[in-house]
């Protein structure tokens, strides 16, 4: 009988705080990046964005706009074998993903308060 009763003690607890997680979170964009991968992806698109000469003619040249690159950093990879995280003052991140149905690269440096594209490149 008495661990029947802690079962319904811990039901009724465990569903208050639900609800109550529930209330408090509505409609903020809570989220929970706890792989290296995510993680890193978020704090870059966090940042201000610059371009490379190299890569603002690339892209215009192949016709590409600055929201391939922001899809590259919401659903792109990190190889963090090609990149240099441990690069002091700043670190560079080297991001695979698809451009147009097309393998791609992008090449960046993290600093402090913006991140620089420094490299487009297509994998062919």
């Amino acid at each position: 009988m008495e661990i029947k009763r802690r079962f319904i003690f811990f039901g009724f607890g465990f569903t208050i705080g639900i609800i109550l997680l529930l209330i408090i979170l509505n409609g903020k964009e809570a989220s929970c990046n706890y792989l290296p991968n995510a993680r890193m992806l978020e704090i870059l698109r966090s940042k201000h964005r610059v371009y490379d000469d190299d890569v603002i003619q690339l892209m215009t040249d192949k016709n590409i706009d600055s929201t391939v690159i922001v899809q590259m950093l919401l659903n792109g990879d990190i190889d963090f074998s090609k990149s240099k995280v441990r690069q002091e003052p700043c670190r560079y991140y080297w991001i695979d993903g698809y451009v147009k149905e097309k393998e791609a690269s992008i090449y960046v440096e993290n600093c402090d308060t913006i991140i620089t594209i420094q490299r487009l490149t297509f994998t062919e």
